[in-house]
């Protein structure tokens, strides 16, 4: 017998209110670290039909990678549109081709790969991420600062391949400002794109917790200049790391088109198992000296731990997403 159900539209706005209210608080309990605090941002959750989270079962370890040879990374700075200054001219074609001065953030990972002990490969040549064998080599694969559509087809499939093989993935600032026509990649930034950002400016970071590999030595606030994205959409099903408070901020968090900021709960970095694998991501890292391990800028030196942290734990080196 069919049965057929009415509800009036008050009726249907309250069910999904309890439903939301009852979500919040299930979270809560379920996760004591800090979430969105607006209905808005809790609701911006899409679905990019693969496990993600900070559930360890999203994982797969499926025995890939071995680290008794020590942690190797391959950094990834190809852009196919705007070029941040810290990654100075395009790099030429293979693997560690030459570098130039100007060409800090490169030749910053590989100071730090050295100073904390991991193996930095570096390239700007999509013919060494198009076969999984090759990203296989590597426990974390990084994008920095990369942007538009600096992958093609081969290179969509084995990154995602790598992932769902247990690969690490670290994404730092313009990571976010690429592949906006790759909803998978788009989750795997934690369901997140780059908007806009405001002035480059100092202000204050807020770590969230001291529990995680990357936040383990940071304040709990700190200074740092940086742009400061707003994202759409916003981080979802994630572990939130760190903010940065807007009311710091000297110009505000208004972005250039016109983004009003993310209010009282602003992430700048963040951790997530994604289908299969492990990405750390974090929107800061546009200054210069950013990378610099001789920096004696307190805010670069703090950003430097922050990105070892996630780049040591997203290749499996240290505990992950805690």
């Amino acid at each position: 017998m069919r049965r057929h159900w009415k509800f009036s539209l008050t009726a249907l706005i309250a069910m999904v209110v309890g439903a939301l209210a009852a979500a919040l608080v299930t979270g809560a309990a379920a996760d004591a670290h800090p979430k969105p605090s607006t209905a808005a941002q809790q609701l911006g959750d899409p679905d990019y039909g693969v496990c993600r989270g900070t559930n360890p079962a999203c994982y797969h370890d499926w025995g890939n990678f071995d680290l008794t040879q020590g942690v190797k990374v391959l950094l990834y700075t190809r852009t196919a549109g705007p070029r941040h200054q810290n990654l100075g001219p395009a790099l030429a074609p293979g693997l560690n081709p030459p570098l130039t001065d100007a060409n800090a953030a490169q030749k910053g990972v590989m100071a730090l790969g050295a100073k904390y002990g991991f193996t930095v490969d570096y390239t700007e040549d999509l013919a060494q991420l198009a076969s999984p064998n090759n990203l296989f080599k590597y426990n974390a694969v990084i994008f920095l600062s990369t942007s538009r559509d600096t992958l093609d087809d081969a290179a969509q499939t084995s990154l995602r391949q790598y992932i769902r093989g247990g690969g690490g993935f670290v994404g730092i600032h313009n990571a976010f400002g690429t592949e906006y026509n790759f909803p998978w990649y788009e989750g795997l930034l934690g369901g997140a794109n780059y908007y806009d950002h405001g002035p480059y400016q100092t202000g204050t970071v807020k770590t969230l917790t001291r529990r995680d590999s990357a936040t383990r030595d940071l304040p709990s606030s700190w200074g740092y200049k940086d742009e400061w994205y707003n994202l759409v959409p916003f981080p979802s099903k994630v572990r939130f790391l760190a903010t940065v408070d807007e009311d710091t901020l000297p110009s505000g968090s208004t972005g250039s088109m016109g983004h009003p900021g993310h209010g009282d709960f602003h992430p700048v970095a963040w951790c997530q198992y994604y289908d299969g694998g492990r990405s750390f991501l974090t929107t800061m890292g546009h200054g210069q000296t950013a990378f610099d391990p001789t920096s004696s800028d307190a805010g670069d030196q703090n950003f430097q731990k922050l990105i070892v942290g996630g780049i040591l734990s997203a290749a499996g080196a240290k505990p992950f997403c805690q």
